[in-house]
């Protein structure tokens, strides 16, 4: 076969074990034939039975990420082409049975611009001869030019009883951004609900069943590293996410839903469903389980924090807002102290100072709480705001530390995406509506659910003078609507070679529903 080079929609047909949405042309059929395998072994050969994900494209590098299902040593083949003609060969880490199997590799030296083909086998250790089929999978680089950037994002996945069911379509939303072919995806928090139990089936008001695919992991809640793992291991059952995360590479961030519903350290549970009540062990867990399961790039002390430059165009900088936070608490402190940490001092001051020194045309910041909506906990607050339009207090003196620098210091083109409040909107912030004054006019972009249930948007919080653009749930919508109501959401960015921005609203049925230009500054 001829050597070249696949459209994303082309090399759709590569991914083992999801044939079904394939392009149909020759290519796909043939590529198709050799992976058709993928599940036909001796009892020697490991088998990768959670597929492939890329992630964490940082300038020339990017992280690899499978699973086997014995230990067994990771091996990875790139190339530039779908033939994978002059590929280059990484032998990676032997997986071993206390991360389940999981294996990350990562990819250095790649060439700028350039769409990286690449394959995952394992090895049997006692038969280095018995290796798997491989798995294939497609990660773009950054180019090196002002070329135009396009990306997704969203963030919860398998929330308020709503798993795979696949007589509905399964986890529909992965596949609508999947056509889009962006550069990468985003997901700003609750990859998972380890908190949140499935049952086999679930009434809907029209009378008929949603049925879920269940597993042991999500029969309870998660406490062991095992049941964490669980529970990232059952997203990667669906076949839309496989195929989306084996085509798109991701950064990953988390919230509260990895570990426990509206956590903060030192917490101690009142909840009977848990037999471990300390919250801080519960989130070790949760985060080494985060890291294990999802292609993110290993790090000493497993930090979530992390700045990516993305060319000359993008700079992300994704938030922390779980690690470093206070008790949840009324939320109205008139001094900044350890009583109002939410991205916390260190994190705070790295922040400011990547901003700062940005070279970037746009900054956009990936929160996993948004700004001016009311999120509360009981009688206390979840996020930054209050409910109080007057002058910043608790958790709000961060933000506004940090609005007021990005002024003084002219940082522009700074751009907010978050999600974690189940609905999509669009939110511009000004001075001139706000009770504080010491910054530029700036947007905020949310969406989500992927999958979990949609509910009606909070009350805003008028310190920063937030203002509603854009709202795309109905008004009158009774909360935690279904998957099948397609009123799941994400968000697409693209950035084009004129360096303007511009934000999209779709839903899971694939229609846009909003969309915002900004000029860059």
């Amino acid at each position: 076969m001829a050597d070249r080079t696949l459209t994303r929609r082309q090399f759709t047909g590569c991914i083992a074990g999801v044939a079904a949405a394939a392009v149909p042309n020759r290519l796909t059929t043939l590529l198709e034939a050799r992976q058709a395998p993928a599940i036909a072994r001796g009892a020697g050969r490991p088998v990768l039975p959670s597929g492939v994900m890329a992630g964490d494209v940082i300038g020339d590098s990017a992280v690899i990420w499978s699973r086997a299902d014995r230990a067994s040593t990771m091996v990875v083949e790139y190339a530039t082409t779908s033939s994978f003609r002059n590929a280059r060969r990484v032998v990676g880490p032997v997986v071993l049975e206390d991360a389940d199997f999981t294996g990350k590799v990562v990819l250095r030296d790649l060439p700028a611009g350039q769409d990286i083909f690449y394959r995952v086998t394992f090895a049997s250790l006692s038969s280095p001869r018995d290796v798997s089929e491989p798995v294939d999978g497609h990660l773009r680089l950054p180019a090196a030019g002002r070329g135009p950037v396009s990306f997704v994002w969203s963030g919860d996945t398998v929330g308020q009883g709503w798993g795979i069911d696949t007589s509905r379509g399964g986890m529909r939303t992965y596949e609508a951004m999947r056509a889009l072919e962006p550069d990468f995806f985003v997901h700003v928090g609750d990859t998972i609900y380890a908190d949140g139990p499935l049952v086999a089936e679930v009434t809907l008001e029209d009378g008929s069943i949603w049925r879920n695919e269940l597993t042991p992991e999500k029969a309870k809640v998660a406490e062991t590293l095992a049941e964490f793992r669980g529970n990232h291991l059952y997203n990667l059952r669906d076949d839309h996410f496989r195929r989306f995360h084996a085509e798109v590479p991701t950064y990953f961030q988390w919230d509260d839903h990895e570990t426990v519903n509206n956590w903060y350290p030192g917490e101690w549970l009142d909840d009977p469903r848990y037999a471990v009540r300390d919250v801080s062990l519960l989130a070790a867990r949760a985060r080494r389980a985060f890291f294990q399961c999802l292609p993110i790039r290993p790090h000493p002390t497993e930090e979530i924090f992390r700045v990516i430059p993305y060319g000359p165009q993008l700079e992300l900088f994704i938030l922390d807002m779980r690690t470093y936070r206070a008790p949840n608490s009324a939320n109205r402190q008139t001094m900044a102290g350890v009583e109002t940490a939410l991205l916390g001092r260190a994190q705070l001051d790295g922040l400011k100072a990547a901003l700062a020194s940005s070279r970037a045309t746009w900054k956009v910041i990936c929160s996993d709480m948004p700004i001016g909506l009311v999120v509360g906990d009981g009688a206390a607050f979840e996020a930054v705001a209050n409910r109080d339009p007057a002058g910043p207090s608790g958790r709000e003196l961060e933000i506004a530390e940090l609005l007021r620098h990005l002024r003084d210091s002219r940082t522009r083109n700074v751009v907010w995406i978050t999600a974690d409040v189940h609905h999509c909107a669009s939110i511009h912030y000004d001075p001139a509506r706000a009770a504080f004054k010491d910054f530029d006019p700036f947007w905020e972009f949310v969406s989500g659910p992927l999958h979990a249930g949609t509910f009606g948007p909070s009350a805003l919080d008028g310190t920063f003078g937030p203002e509603r653009r854009f709202v795309g749930i109905p008004a009158d919508m009774s909360p935690n609507r279904p998957p099948s109501e397609n009123l799941q959401f994400f968000g697409r960015v693209l950035i084009d070679e004129a360096q303007a921005l511009t934000v999209e609203h779709w839903n899971s049925a694939g229609r846009r529903l909003s969309t915002t230009t900004l000029p860059a500054a």
